[in-house]
């Protein structure tokens, strides 16, 4: 019989595991003898608690995305729902975090978004979270711009921030977080001059 409160140690130890393996190797070379030996356990506990590496997988995409969440619930908190410019930048920064912008987290994303062109369920969360960034900023927008124009600027800085991303998790030097939003401002400035 399994040991009460397991499952809360071992789910997010195996997801930690599994983004440090990506970080070494690479979604591919990630198999599930290597994540398990990485947390220390047997190749049977993700069977077990994921169904195998594709849950685990899911499992782990889904924490990052909730863990982008908060940080960007968190920074909104602190902003009045009147300084439209101010709450824009809080959700760039967040998503420009310094944990999202940790080795594992920017590896699991850009293995996410490659393996999400070929699996239904990746493909979805991704979506998802696509959708929910551009919902989020054109909400914010439409306080001061007309729909229509507000969902296009919404757009174009998602673009912006994925843009930045591919490209800083790809270059040796990684991903600025501060050039990264000045350069979002600039963007919004001029858009709402």
């Amino acid at each position: 019989m399994p040991k009460l409160g397991m499952p809360e140690i071992r789910r997010p130890q195996l997801i930690n595991a599994t983004m440090s393996v990506i970080d070494d190797v690479g979604l591919s070379g990630a198999s599930v003898s290597l994540i398990s030996k990485k947390a220390g356990v047997s190749t049977g506990i993700i069977n077990h608690y994921f169904g195998g590496k594709h849950g685990l997988l899911e499992a782990t995409m889904r924490t990052v995305l909730r863990q982008l969440g908060s940080i960007v619930k968190n920074k909104l908190r602190e902003i009045p729902d009147d300084q439209v410019c101010a709450r824009i930048l809080a959700i760039v920064e967040g998503n420009f975090d310094r944990q999202q912008m940790e080795s594992k987290y920017a590896k699991t994303w850009l293995a996410f978004w490659a393996q999400s062109m070929h699996d239904p369920v990746l493909y979805r969360i991704q979506r998802v979270n696509a959708c929910r960034l551009v919902s989020h900023l054109t909400i914010e927008l439409k306080k001061i711009r007309p729909h229509a124009e507000a969902k296009y600027i919404a757009e174009t800085i998602a673009a912006l921030i994925d843009g930045i991303w591919l490209r800083g998790a790809l270059s040796p030097n990684g991903i600025n977080p501060e050039l990264a939003c000045q350069q979002v401002r600039q963007y919004l400035e001029k858009q709402l001059n």
